[in-house]
């Protein structure tokens, strides 16, 4: 430890360029992965600027809960269907499982206000939010099998 401190005092500027590469190496890389927002900042964009919420999970994922508002627009999908993000005015916000592949397809759409949602739908549930959609249907119970034909 003693010796790598004495490195570092003796080579200040080496430091100082690594200092440097890192923060632009993290302003580019989160610039280059959209603007994230908060569930609450959500709710509040939806009302006040009638954002439109895109969510790029799976059809299968989409149906067992989403955020109301929403509509799907696979991931899969989404190459295909740029011209119509494009035409929207609102504020887009894109909405994944986790919040990591919004940040590829803000990439793709390559359009000023465009968000994600910080932590995606785990995030919002994390966050006490409800999700529509959700299969209320108690489990499916096994019947026991009968005695008696």
């Amino acid at each position: 430890m003693d010796r790598a401190l004495e490195f570092v005092g003796n080579h200040p500027f080496l430091f100082g360029i690594l200092a440097v590469l890192a923060v632009l190496f993290f302003a580019i890389e989160n610039k280059r992965s959209g603007k994230k927002i908060s569930p609450n900042t959500l709710g509040m964009m939806v009302n006040s600027q009638n954002a439109q919420l895109i969510d790029i999970r799976a059809k299968k994922k989409f149906v067992t809960g989403y955020i109301q508002g929403s509509r799907n627009i696979p991931f899969t999908e989404l190459k295909d269907r740029i011209e119509e993000i494009h035409a929207i005015e609102q504020p887009v916000i894109i909405i994944c499982d986790m919040g990591v592949q919004a940040g590829a397809a803000i990439q793709m759409i390559a359009k000023e206000n465009v968000y994600r949602l910080e932590g995606g739908v785990g995030g919002w549930q994390a966050a006490g939010m409800p999700l529509v959609g959700l299969k209320d249907a108690k489990p499916k119970v096994k019947a026991k099998p009968s005695l008696h034909k």
